[in-house]
């Protein structure tokens, strides 16, 4: 059983608490540790049961962001993947996919998908990066050319979650109202749409959909484009805000559940008559995991309630970001390292950890472009106090 005493924190209300309780008790009962050969499936199964269970609410911004609440989505991201990678993944997917509807997106638009993405009826995806314009958006080459009353879209995504199994795609493409990232328009693009395939399934350590898209003649109504022309990278970031400081509240849930696996070993396994939790050695390494969760967890949960009273939190959110995946790295490699031979086995619940943190360092800006931000920030600050 993990700790849960972080929740009398004072960055939560007494209904964060009362959120975090209810749904660990669900997941218990619904979800489990999953081992589904049929990623696809499960994936789908996932969604389904988030929608029925009400919480894929939570990841759905009304108009400007209104009923957003941060710390909510970063509980249930991090006690999801305490749970069950895939179904974090299911749910943060399901918010990200639909965010720019959310956020930008007309009445019509927000009636028409969100909705259905809330009961899980539709699956969302998100679709920014391009197999040469990952973290530098302004590098992006699939383009949308007006036609009238459509645009025509033509190039590829690559790294795209719930690519091929996603029942519509916000896609970003340069439409050259200005050079580099001023110059990029988002579009509400449905999987049946003619031109539109996917051009391969993507195969990662931690299995979960993910393809590359193609885009040729692919004709879009311009009803479907998403807030004006030209604001497609506002529309991209202002979304990935929202959803970016709950990447270290997943990440805190992976290094939760690998702390909770490595005292229950450490308290059972016994070795040269003793057992391993009294060797000084593991209990010096057991208190490293715990710290370094603690501290990543406080900048997790200041970012976000710094959020929810309203406030910027670029430099914040990279922090938690950076701290709690890269915390979470290490605190799983110990776990893994206590367990022996045994850490490596397949489907052992450490082993799943290992993979499952791996990809959250790189998504949503790598460690080194959060540290980017994080000096550009300081930097700016300094700047605007000398002038």
């Amino acid at each position: 059983m993990s700790d849960k005493t972080y929740l009398e924190w004072p960055f939560f209300d007494a209904r964060h608490a009362a959120l975090e309780r209810e749904l660990d008790a669900w997941a218990t009962r619904h979800i489990g540790q999953q081992h589904e050969a049929d990623v696809d499936a499960a994936c789908r199964q996932l969604v389904r049961q988030l929608g029925e269970g009400g919480w894929l609410h939570h990841a759905i911004a009304g108009a400007e962001g209104a009923g957003i609440d941060t710390r909510a989505i970063c509980l249930i991201r991090e006690t999801l993947a305490r749970h069950n990678g895939l179904a974090d993944f299911a749910f943060a997917m399901q918010g990200l996919g639909s965010g720019a509807i959310s956020l930008h997106g007309t009445a019509a638009q927000r009636e028409s998908y969100l909705p259905r993405v809330a009961r899980g009826e539709a699956i969302a995806a998100f679709a920014l990066s391009e197999p040469q314009a990952g973290s530098d958006v302004a590098a992006m080459q699939c383009a949308a050319a007006r036609d009238g009353d459509h645009y025509v879209l033509n190039g590829e995504k690559t790294w795209i979650s719930n690519g091929g199994i996603a029942d519509f795609y916000v896609v970003f493409a340069r439409t050259g109202e200005q050079p580099g990232a001023r110059g990029i328009t988002a579009f509400i693009v449905n999987a049946d749409t003619p031109g539109f395939g996917i051009a391969e399934r993507i195969h990662v350590i931690a299995p979960h959909p993910l393809a590359r898209l193609v885009f040729r003649d692919c004709r879009i109504p311009a009803t479907q484009r998403i807030g004006e022309a030209g604001q497609g990278f506002k529309v991209a970031m202002s979304t990935l805000d929202v959803f970016r400081t709950s990447v270290a509240a997943a990440a805190l849930g992976f290094a939760r559940r690998a702390l909770d696996e490595a005292l229950a070993h450490a308290t059972r396994r016994k070795m040269f008559g003793q057992l391993l939790a009294d060797f000084q050695m593991t209990q010096a390494k057991l208190a490293q995991m715990a710290t370094g969760i603690d501290a990543a967890a406080l900048l997790t949960y200041r970012a976000a309630w710094q959020r929810d009273q309203g406030r910027n939190v670029t430099k914040e959110a990279a922090m938690a970001k950076m701290t709690a995946t890269e915390t979470a790295q290490q605190v799983i490699d110990a776990a893994l390292q206590m367990f022996g031979g045994l850490g490596v086995v397949s489907e052992q619940p450490v082993e799943r950890l290992y993979r499952e943190i791996r990809a959250l360092r790189i998504y949503e800006g790598a460690t080194e472009v959060q540290q980017l931000i994080i000096a550009r920030e300081l930097l700016r600050a300094a700047n605007t106090k000398e002038a």
